[in-house]
C-alpha cells in the first residue's frame, strides 16, 4: 500500500517541484499553494460521483460525447471555478507567474487522487503511464489555465477575455487529449506528438509568465 502512494504521489510532486523551481523571483507562500492543492485534490470526489451518476443515468447517447466533451468540461470548469472564487482575488495572488503555480497545484491535486484511485485499482502496471499522460496533462492544462489567470489579473484591458481563455484554451487541449485517448490502437501515433505540443505549448506559457513579472516589477 505504501509503495502504491508513493508510485502515485511522486510524478505530481515532481512536476509542481519543477515548475515552482522556474520561479524567478519571489517565493510563493506554501500554505496557499497546498490550499490550492487540497481544492484539487477534494474536486475529485464530487466530479466522480456526477461522472458515475450521468454514466448510470445513460444521458448521453454518444459515448465521445460523454467520456471525451463531458469529462473534459466538468474537470477543467471544476478548476476554474475554484481558481476563481478562491484564489483569483486571494492576496497572495500578487504577480502574473502565481497564476501558473496555482494553476498546476489545482490540476496536480486533482490528478494525484485521481492517479492513486487508478493504481489502487489497477496496480503498478501502469504506473509509468499514468505519470507521462494523465498526471503531466493534467499539469499542464493547470499552467495554461493558470497562465490566463495571471494575464487577467495583472493586465489593464482584456480582463474578461483572458479570465474566459483560462477555461477554453485548457479545456480545448483537454477534449484533443481525450479524443486522442478514443481513436482506439491509433491513439499511440497521436499521443506523443501531442504531448511534445503541450509541453512546448506549456513552457511557453511559463516563459512569457516570467516577462510579464518583469515588466511588473519594473513598473512598480
Amino acid at each position: 500500500m505504501l509503495t502504491l502512494l508513493t508510485v502515485a504521489i511522486a510524478p505530481s510532486l515532481a512536476l509542481f517541484s519543477y515548475f515552482y523551481l522556474r520561479r524567478e523571483i519571489a517565493e510563493e507562500p506554501s500554505v496557499t499553494l497546498f490550499q490550492t492543492f487540497v481544492y484539487g485534490a477534494v474536486m475529485t470526489f464530487p466530479i466522480l460521483f456526477i461522472q458515475h451518476v450521468f454514466e448510470e443515468e445513460q444521458l448521453f447517447h454518444s459515448i465521445y460525447l460523454q467520456q471525451v466533451g463531458f469529462t473534459s468540461l466538468l474537470e477543467e470548469f471544476f478548476k476554474w471555478f475554484i481558481l476563481l472564487i478562491a484564489i483569483y482575488n486571494h492576496y497572495d495572488f500578487d504577480d502574473a507567474y502565481d497564476g501558473i503555480l496555482y494553476g498546476a497545484s489545482i490540476s496536480l491535486g486533482f490528478a494525484t487522487v485521481e492517479n492513486i484511485l487508478y493504481l489502487f485499482t489497477f496496480g503498478l502496471d501502469t504506473a509509468m503511464m499514468r505519470a507521462f499522460l494523465p498526471v503531466s496533462s493534467h499539469a499542464l492544462f493547470g499552467v495554461v489555465m493558470g497562465y490566463y489567470f495571471g494575464k487577467a489579473k495583472f493586465s489593464e484591458q482584456k480582463k474578461n477575455g483572458y479570465l474566459l481563455l483560462a477555461f477554453i484554451a485548457p479545456l480545448t487541449l483537454h477534449i484533443a487529449y481525450n479524443s486522442i485517448l478514443a481513436l482506439d490502437r491509433l491513439w499511440v501515433y497521436f499521443i506523443i506528438p501531442f504531448m511534445l505540443f503541450l509541453w512546448w505549448f506549456g513552457l511557453t506559457k511559463v516563459k512569457h509568465a516570467h516577462l510579464l513579472v518583469k515588466l511588473q516589477y519594473k513598473k512598480n
